[in-house]
């Protein structure tokens, strides 16, 4: 494990179903933008749909990533802001109204968070937990929709919030994973808003916009008007779904059938039947499989997953002022050739593929769109509080302290 220690460093550790990601960006003060010192990458099969299932798998996959990520940047990683998926997440758009504290009416970061926590009571079913408040705006008195409201005057501020909330079970084992793999948990977001952080610009969320990630076993989506997060859904549907389809259409194996995905696999619609064949021999097993036939398959399950996307977007910009910046589509899934034109003409709205671009360091790492969400959860980590930091990592001392002292209990006669 590598010893140094740079406070500028900043880690985002996408858990994803397939694979883990951790990357550790460098801020220097005359970049705009994080310079990328460290990439680590480990395959993963403990989670299922974004849900941890084997905890131990997952801890193996996060050091291995981690321990990666070590060796290239040189860096001893004790924190990073994480992502929460799969279908158990909810997002709730609340306001939350306070009176300013001080004598005189000035207001501090003291009211923001009790606007937050105003806001952020709500009655959950005890299963249930919130993991994020986000603010979308601030209104001070009769004046609306200010972005930071510290230091303004006033009698009454009120926050308008987007509150995410989550599976407690499925929450604990995420963070059972994180914490047995050495770290502190800086922070937490959802996939979707990972990736928007990554890809969109002022801008685009100002116009309104849509950003889906299309991972492994999860397509999620997160909806901005006017500035700010509106809706958050994530389907239990991913781009091993479309393996999973060739596996049983064709009669292959799982190994077989990806590789059959990410060599074959076109996002358009049969056209017409050829004889058009590939021989699987090139991939250790025997016969041939037509491309009508995996054309036929894969369109099939990628109809299904934008038709149901499709549905999610018509929730969210019924209260809103539509895409005006369209569709922007990431993830590992993105990767299929002519995906975005298949996108757009069921979703029937303009859809972009989202990469990551203007970083400097080893960029050329991040450019493929699977890195989208790691590189959004840097850019998180380099807003959370150094305070906050501080109270993480030391939670997760005592935290180690107390499970050497129970290691140490048991070994004694």
């Amino acid at each position: 494990m590598a010893s140094q220690k740079h406070e500028a460093t900043f880690v985002g550790l996408d858990i994803g179903s397939s694979k883990v990601v951790c990357i550790v960006g460098l801020h220097q003060q005359d970049l705009a933008t994080p310079s990328i010192i460290g990439v680590g990458t480990a395959p993963v099969s403990g989670l299922k749909r974004g849900v941890v299932t084997d905890v131990e798998e997952t801890v193996s996959a996060i050091t291995a990533a981690l321990e990666e990520a070590e060796r290239m940047s040189g860096i001893a990683i004790d924190g990073a802001t994480i992502n929460v998926d799969g279908s158990h997440l909810q997002g709730i758009n609340k306001s939350g109204v306070v009176a300013v504290s001080r004598a005189d009416r000035e207001i501090v970061a003291d009211d923001l968070s009790r606007a937050e926590l105003v806001a952020s009571n709500i009655n959950l079913e005890a299963n249930r937990q919130i993991i994020n408040v986000i603010p979308k705006a601030y209104h001070v008195d009769d004046q609306k929709n200010v972005s930071d409201p510290v230091g303004m005057h006033g009698i009454k501020l009120e926050i308008d919030a987007f509150i995410l909330t989550g599976s407690t079970p499925a929450m604990k084992n995420l963070q059972n994973a994180v914490f047995r793999s050495g770290i502190a948990i800086n922070q937490q977001t959802a996939t979707a808003v990972a990736a928007a952080k990554a890809l969109l610009t002022k801008q685009q969320r100002e116009l309104g916009v849509a950003v889906i990630n299309f991972g492994s076993e999860s397509t999620s989506l997160a909806v901005f008007e006017q500035g700010s997060l509106n809706y958050l859904s994530v389907l239990p549907l991913g781009s091993s779904s479309i393996t999973k389809d060739l596996v049983y259409g064709l009669r292959i194996t799982p190994e077989v059938a990806e590789n059959l995905k990410i060599q074959h696999a076109i996002a358009a619609k049969p056209r017409g039947k050829t004889n058009k064949h590939i021989n699987l021999e090139e991939f250790g097993a025997a016969g041939n499989v037509y491309q009508h036939d995996i054309d036929t398959i894969v369109s099939s399950r990628l109809e299904e997953i934008f038709q149901l996307t499709e549905k999610e977007l018509k929730k969210a910009i019924s209260t809103s002022g539509g895409l005006g910046a369209g569709i922007i589509l990431t993830g590992g899934g993105a990767n299929m050739p002519e995906i975005t034109n298949f996108a757009k003409h069921i979703i029937g709205a303009p859809v972009h593929l989202g990469r990551v671009t203007g970083y400097t360091g080893i960029s050329d790492k991040i450019s493929d769109p699977t890195y989208s969400v790691a590189v959004g959860l840097m850019l998180e980590d380099m807003e959370v509080p150094a305070q906050k930091r501080h109270n993480q990592l030391t939670d997760i001392l005592k935290s180690t302290l107390q499970r050497l002292k129970s290691i140490v209990k048991g070994l004694m006669p």
